[in-house]
């Protein structure tokens, strides 16, 4: 099996705190952040960065539902992963400052992809897929935390 990944970024003109609050606030703006891609979106324990434990499905593909429970730490400043109990999954999410009144967010998901034909398939598309996902993401958390 080999490594699957998949990252996206944007400068959002907004504070770099600003943007990692409403990134971590998965009680109220998250779930506004996500587009139809997801479903079922829960927050079932905490709900503000740090120890939150939030279930979601993700339909990459018309054929390809994930099921995420997901973990939610923040190992460093500005900075979320979310690890999914279901699987190989990790997303880490980066805010850091990018010049005055900017930040730039980084989006970066990690799982370890399928063997043989299927894998190598998987390793090619599922990055874009994922990619044009979390632009939608971020084009999302644009519009939430600039004024």
């Amino acid at each position: 099996m080999a490594q699957v990944e998949a990252t996206t970024e944007r400068v959002i003109a907004a504070d770099a705190e600003a943007v990692f609050d409403a990134l971590a606030d998965y009680t109220g703006t998250r779930a506004k952040l996500m587009p139809e891609h997801f479903s079922e979106y829960e927050v079932r324990e905490g709900g503000d960065g740090e120890g939150t434990l939030v279930h979601w499905k993700l339909q990459a593909t018309s054929k390809r539902v994930r099921d995420c429970l997901l973990e939610v730490t923040e190992p460093t400043e500005g900075e979320l992963v979310e690890k999914d109990r279901n699987s190989s999954m990790v997303t880490t999410w980066r805010v850091t400052p990018a010049g005055e009144g900017k930040s730039r967010v980084v989006v970066s998901t990690v799982w370890n992809g399928a063997g043989g034909v299927g894998g190598f398939f998987e390793k090619t598309f599922a990055p874009k897929g994922l990619g044009r996902i979390y632009d939608l993401v971020l084009e999302k958390l644009a519009t939430e935390t600039e004024k």
